[in-house]
């Protein structure tokens, strides 16, 4: 039974978002497909161990769960016209045969429409990406609470709301047209970076990486370059992600964080790191050249480097000097002064920075104070740098980043 329900649960991520996209567009309500499908997984529990797994058990799991729709349509004997014409579209839509439709599978656009529908600008960001996981990703709603270190309920309602506006604004279930896709797009893509991002570095929480998550947005982003194969932008982001993942296993050693320029390479993921170094070339040939492409170029210098003496530090900055064209952000203003550190002299780097400092914009932001403490303490002005791994320790709210301030803290301290 166990091997059963192990793949069972396979199937379900795997397959989910696509048999849902189909369910929502066949019964125009979330609610409805996702019961349908909770409800074939059940059946595939029990149906399973007697009858054994199926041969395409995604395709099982698809005709359960239309079945399941036609069942709740028949169910609804006050809402017979609505029931009438759910059942006609759902009969209608190519399953030859209700045990193994496997047109029915095939309804890419559906999985499309629904990543567009879960990240419509009308729902706010957070709403968006619970959104997107519970039905795209196939997370659960107690795995979404945990991954995000929130209580079930919260995220059960944030769900609920989302669901509603949906409904009460009208969203459209559909691809934008060509005109507001580059917008639209944007928000699709903004959401999936978020996603990864708060896998990568864990705002909050006892740990710094939660593979899982990362795992889920680099899944998503396959899925976005699939459905839209020609986005440069979908491919830089998928390389992006798929190369900064690459570095999981070197980023924590006995529970300490480390460095990039202190990790052991020979623990990257070589096989990630050629896939996304291939998709960063393939990306800059389709072009035009955007924001992820650029972060992924850059991801991709640091990723061919042997050692990290031979980092290309010129070229780094270059890219980020390019990408403040896009993002003139503090934020990537900071990583350019961090390169032009490393490139053309600490003390050259480290101006910048300061400058950077003068605004005020960045005084809430611990990585900032991080990586002037960084430079201060490679020129050995160890109290300036102490003063700043301070600073930046009161900021920090990840337990293993603030354990590393504090140790970068304990070794000037000793030495001073």
């Amino acid at each position: 039974m166990a091997d059963i329900r192990t793949v069972a649960e396979a199937v379900f991520r795997q397959e989910s978002g696509r048999i849902l996209a189909s369910l929502i567009r066949l019964s125009g309500s979330f609610d409805r497909a996702e019961e349908a499908v909770q409800e074939a997984f059940a059946a595939a529990l029990a149906s399973w161990p007697e009858r054994g797994v199926p041969e395409n058990p995604g395709a099982w799991i698809m005709a359960a769960a239309h079945r399941k729709l036609i069942d709740a349509a028949r169910r609804e004997r006050t809402r017979r016209e609505k029931r009438d014409s759910l059942r006609y579209e759902i009969e209608t839509a190519g399953c030859s045969n209700p045990e193994f439709p496997e047109a029915a599978m095939d309804f890419p656009d559906d999985r499309l429409r629904l990543m567009f529908t879960c990240c419509h600008p009308a729902l706010n960001r957070e709403a968006q990406v619970a959104l997107t996981l519970r039905t795209l990703g196939g997370l659960s709603t107690p795995e979404i609470a945990k991954a995000f270190l929130l209580p079930e309920a919260t995220l059960a309602q944030r769900l609920v709301r989302a669901k509603r506006k949906i409904q009460e604004a009208r969203i459209p279930f559909e691809v934008p047209s060509a005109e507001r896709l580059e917008e639209r797009l944007a928000s699709v893509q903004a959401v999936l970076y978020l996603i990864f991002n708060e896998g990568y570095a864990a705002s909050s929480g006892s740990e710094l990486v939660r593979s899982e998550l990362c795992a889920e947005a680099i899944r998503l982003s396959r899925l976005l370059c699939e459905l839209l194969p020609r986005e440069a932008e979908n491919i830089g982001l998928l390389a992006l992600t798929l190369l900064h993942h690459s570095r999981r296993n070197a980023r924590i050693a006995g529970g300490a964080l480390v460095t990039l320029d202190e990790q052991d390479r020979s623990l990257w993921d070589g096989e990630a790191i050629a896939e996304g170094c291939g998709l960063v070339e393939k990306a800059l040939r389709l072009g035009p050249v955007g924001p992820y492409q650029l972060q992924a170029a850059i991801a991709a210098v640091h990723a061919q480097a042997a050692t990290a003496d031979e980092t290309d530090w010129r070229q780094i900055a270059a890219l980020y000097e390019k990408l403040l064209e896009w993002n003139p952000s503090p934020v990537v203003s900071l990583n350019h002064a961090v390169a032009v550190a490393m490139s053309a002299g600490l003390e050259a780097g480290l101006r910048r920075i300061d400058d950077l400092g003068t605004s005020g914009a960045l005084d809430r932001y611990y990585l900032f104070h991080a990586a002037r403490a960084d430079l201060l303490r490679r020129l050995s002005r160890r109290e300036e740098a102490a003063e700043a791994y301070r600073r930046a320790a009161a900021l920090a709210t990840n337990p293993v980043e603030l354990d590393f301030l504090n140790r970068r803290l304990r070794e000037i301290e000793s030495t001073g």
